[in-house]
């Protein structure tokens, strides 16, 4: 996609597999903004990845007229926050109007990265399957809180299926929206079903949902290619361990 609208630059620094940089990617859709991408090799980053970002030197980086802004969540934020991005004819806003209802998309935004895509991410890294097993076992203990969660936010789903409510697809779900691909995998590759029909219908139906919007068709990478990724981490993390 070109990356300049009415004198304006934009580029994003990705990785295809990044649920962090698929967030990023859902949320300048949504907004209908045109943006220059570019692929990471995370083996061998980009000097522009590690002079943009020289903290955590990971993306997702976007780079708006020069200047960079790293972290997810805050670039969500600050696409929500800037005039430019609600220039394109996009009628998408990501977080309510009601500063109280803004405070409840934060907290379960939050909530999906700490409670849930921590604890993920180290059973990813596990060298060990009883390791991996323990890590997983606190992802699953978190998920009925978000089930709760999105229960709330919906009115039982009265408003709907998203944690937008009435809105539609809001700030949490783009958060959450850019693992989707990682739940499917993970039920395909170790049977491990995160949003169960009998135990969180909410979140259940959201994930199917999720996946039949348009944005989510034309963002997020197919499962199987998800799943050969999944594959591949957990197999160098389990070499790792048996050294």
């Amino acid at each position: 996609m070109a990356g300049e609208r009415g004198g304006e630059e934009l580029k994003l620094l990705g990785h295809w597999g990044s649920g962090f940089a698929l967030r990023v990617r859902l949320a300048l859709y949504l907004k209908g903004v045109h943006y220059s991408y570019v692929e990471e090799d995370l083996r061998n980053k980009s000097d522009l990845l590690l002079r943009c970002n020289p903290v955590h030197k990971a993306v997702p980086v976007l780079i708006h007229n020069g200047r960079p802004i790293c972290e997810s969540q805050v670039i969500l934020q600050y696409i929500e926050e800037t005039p430019f991005f609600s220039g394109s004819g996009s009628t998408c806003t990501l977080l309510p109007a009601d500063p109280h209802e803004r405070a409840v998309a934060r907290f379960w935004a939050a909530y999906v990265d700490d409670e849930i895509g921590v604890p993920w991410d180290k059973a990813f890294r596990s060298g060990t399957e009883e390791e991996r097993a323990a890590w997983m076992g606190k992802v699953a203990a978190a998920v009925p809180g978000l089930e709760r969660g999105l229960t709330e936010c919906t009115d039982g789903g009265r408003k709907g299926c998203f944690f937008g409510g009435a809105g539609g697809v809001g700030y949490v779900d783009v958060v959450l929206g850019g693992v989707a691909p990682y739940v499917h995998a993970m039920e395909k590759v170790s049977g491990e079903r995160l949003f169960d029909g009998e135990k969180t219908p909410m979140l259940a139906a959201w994930l199917e949902r999720f996946g039949e919007l348009e944005v989510a068709r034309a963002v997020l990478p197919d499962v199987d290619r998800v799943v050969g990724y999944v594959r591949m981490i957990l197999a160098k993390n389990a070499a790792k361990g048996a050294e």
